[in-house]
């Protein structure tokens, strides 16, 4: 019983891990000198990180929630 919740919390760090890196890769393309003053300064760097832990976070938990329901599948019958 508690080697699957060490193996689950192995899971949920690489998962948050890799899609913590996915969401930093992909923001870089987007062009956030249209819509701030300064896009090199403090604040930009700053709101570009935020962004990049709300969207992981989001994206993280909807793939272990589906990983987690497709798991518990093998129950229903």
């Amino acid at each position: 019983m508690l080697e699957e919740f060490g193996q689950q919390a192995i899971i949920h760090i690489i998962v948050n891990v890799l899609f913590l890196a996915l969401t930093w890769w992909a923001l870089q393309a987007v062009r956030f000198d249209v819509f701030l003053r300064d896009p090199k300064g403090p604040r930009a760097i700053t709101l570009m990180v935020l962004l990049t832990f709300a969207i992981a976070h989001l994206v993280s938990n909807f793939f272990l929630d589906y990983l987690n329901s497709s798991q518990m599948l093998r129950y229903l019958w």
